[in-house]
């Protein structure tokens, strides 16, 4: 299947893949701590195992960074 992640198309020789799947086939380090865009939408952690990814579909791997502004 071809997906475009992270604005990169890549190919995936897998018929089939959930999103869990692919954090995991992606070696995405602390995945508790990235959240993931489908097709334009936030999806919510618990469906990740559920989820079935479709060929052309595009996923963000969004990771929240903590921070501050060192008292500015």
């Amino acid at each position: 299947m071809e997906l475009t992640i992270n604005g990169k198309k890549e190919i995936i020789n897998k018929e089939k893949l959930t999103v869990s799947e692919l954090l995991k086939l992606k070696d995405v380090q602390m995945p508790e701590m990235v959240s993931v865009e489908l097709n334009g939408e936030i999806i919510d952690r618990k469906d990740y195992d559920k989820i079935e990814l479709q060929n052309s579909d595009t996923i963000e791997f969004l990771y929240f960074m903590g921070g501050g502004n060192n008292g500015i």
